[in-house]
Formats: C-alpha cells, structure tokens, sequence
C-alpha cells in the first residue's frame, strides 16, 4: 500500500483546498478584471481537472500496479490541477456580483469534493481492480467539470437562474397544495392505513369547513408569491443591467430578498396541513407577506423596474395586502 502514500497526501492537500473555498473570501481579484478572459481561464482549468481525474482514474484500472513514484507524479497533477481551478476562481472579484460568485463557488467546490471522493474511493478499493464505485466518482468529477459551460456568464444571468429556481419551488408547493385542497376532506389519503388500527377515525386529519375558507385566501397568498417571482424574473431578463457597481449591487439584493420566498411558502404550506393552528397559519402568512412587500419594493426601487412595469407591482402587492386581511379576519379570534 506504500504506493498509494501519495494519494493520501493528495487527499489531505485537497480537503485544505476545499476548506479554504468554503471559508475564505476571495479577494479584490486582479485589475484590470476581464470577465472574457476569467472564463476561459476558468473552463481550461475545469477541462484539465476533468483530464487527470482520467489519468489517475486509469493509471488504477488494473494491472501492472502504479509505483510510487509515478502515483507521486499523478497525485502532484491532480493537485496543481484542482489548485489552479481555485486559483481563477479567486481572480472573480466582488464587484461582480455575490449571486455569480457563490453559483461559481459553488461549482467549484463540487469539482474539489469530486476529486476528494475520487481519490477515497481508489485508496478503499483492492489492489489492480476497478470498481464501481471508482466508474461513478471518475464520472461524478466529469460531471462537475462540465458545469462549467452552463454557469451563468455574469450577475444578471445569475440572479435570473436564482429566481428560476426560486419560482419552480414555489410552483410546486403550490401545486401540492392545491391538490390537496381539491382531493376532498383528508389530505393524507394517499399514506397507507395502518395495518393494525384499520381506518383512521381521528379528525385531525380532516379538514373543517373554517379550515378549508382560511386556507383559500393562503393559497391566494402562495399564487401571488409565484405570480412576484415570475414577474421580477421578467423584468430582470428584460431590464437587468451589470454596467455599473449600483445594478450589479441591485440585483443581488434582489436575489438575497427572492430567496426568502420559497421557504417562507414551506412554512405556511406546512402549516396548513390538519390540525390546522389558525395562530401559526397567521404568523407563516404574516412573515411571507412581509417577504414579498420587501421584493416589491425594493422591485420598484431598482432599475430593472421602469415606469412602465409599475403597475403590476402595485397589483401584487394590493393582491398581498388583501389575502393578508383575509386571514387577520379569519384568525382574529386566536389573539
């Protein structure tokens, strides 16, 4: 096993790499930066890590056995490698926007975590065999590298792809809720009953006419929450700008506060499931109508809103406001 010493040096220098990229800030980047350039710089790095995971993946494929010194060589590879993926990765300065910094953080990490989980899985296998698991971790690192292509190429693009994300969680919390609604009195009919209790007879599980009244104005709540993140993402795929630090800095606080929404909607679908606490159903509602009053506003602030857009900010947050009132009425006796 002498041989293999290398690679768990190599595993050690990584999960250093991995921390540091986790917990460090990247700094002020180069000037002047050019974006053009970091992306190629980046997705050659990308493609190389992508080549010697291959290398050392095959290099431990079968026989003859690698000897030490060339497992030494492989290893300082794989190391240069993934040291310069992190390397343009610091070149990215703020400046050009937290949303695209953490998406390709983010990338970044998992190529590093996929070379770590490589590297781990060719020390744990026999001698001269290649395994499955080593076939899924060379291919999960390929995986990785190729994301690369597809990250957004600046702040605008990115905050857009936050948004998308943000809206397909909503839409399908949405939508299970709906369905639940519309299934009839017991939202929990498709769980199997218990095979000793037989039929549930226990009304909690049920909804009550008062209940079903509450959760129509919260499902109006969740509609304007989709209706917000599909209108905002319009206008930032129309309006968006990264011309100066002031739009870069706009759409991120937009991105920051739209990011709020998905899980405040968890909250309050969670809540609505029987029994229904009219208290917690108020407060999840309250807290997420606080959440897209703030989207909106600062929607309506920013430039990606012009005069013209003006109006459907006005309708949602009307449309908000009324939901709300809804519910304070219909929970008015739980303060």
């Amino acid at each position: 096993m002498e041989a293999r010493e290398p690679l768990r040096e190599l595993g050690g220098a990584l999960r250093a790499v991995l921390a540091r990229l986790r917990e460090g800030e990247p700094g002020e980047g180069r000037e002047p930066f050019e974006l053009p350039r970091f992306w190629d710089a980046l997705g050659q790095t990308f493609k190389v890590t992508s080549q010697e995971a291959t290398k050392l993946s095959l290099a431990f494929s079968g026989p003859p056995l690698t000897s030490a010194e060339d497992c030494r060589k492989l290893s300082e590879d794989v190391q240069n490698a993934i040291l310069a993926v992190a390397t343009v990765y610091y070149w990215l300065p703020k400046g050009q926007g937290t949303t695209l910094r953490k998406m390709v953080r983010d990338a970044t990490t998992e190529v590093v975590e996929g070379m770590i989980q490589l590297t781990e899985t060719i020390l744990n296998a026999p001698l001269e065999s290649l395994s499955q698991e080593q076939l899924i971790s060379t291919g999960g690192v390929w995986e990785a590298c190729e994301q690369v292509s597809s990250l957004p190429r600046d702040n605008q693009a990115a905050v857009a792809s936050a948004l998308a994300a943000c809206l397909g969680v909503v839409k399908d919390a949405l939508e299970e809720m709906e369905h639940a609604l519309v299934e009839g009195q017991d939202p929990y009919s498709d769980i199997m009953e218990d095979e000793e209790l037989g039929f549930r007879g226990n009304r909690d599980t049920y909804w009550s006419e008062a209940d079903r009244k509450l959760l129509s104005s919260c499902v109006g709540l969740m509609k304007a929450s989709k209706a917000c993140l599909k209108k905002v993402l319009g206008v930032v795929k129309a309006y968006g700008k990264v011309d100066s630090p002031e739009q870069i800095a706009q759409l991120d606080d937009l991105a920051d506060i739209a990011n709020e929404i998905s899980p405040s909607v968890d909250e309050l679908a969670l809540s609505m499931y029987p029994p229904v606490n009219e208290l917690a159903v108020r407060l999840n509602a309250a807290k997420l109508a606080s959440v897209l009053k703030k989207v909106l506003e600062i929607t309506k602030t920013s430039h990606v809103c012009p005069p013209s857009e003006e109006g459907w900010v006005q309708f949602l947050t009307d449309a908000v406001d009324h939901n709300m009132n809804k519910i304070k009425n219909f929970t008015q006796g739980q303060l």
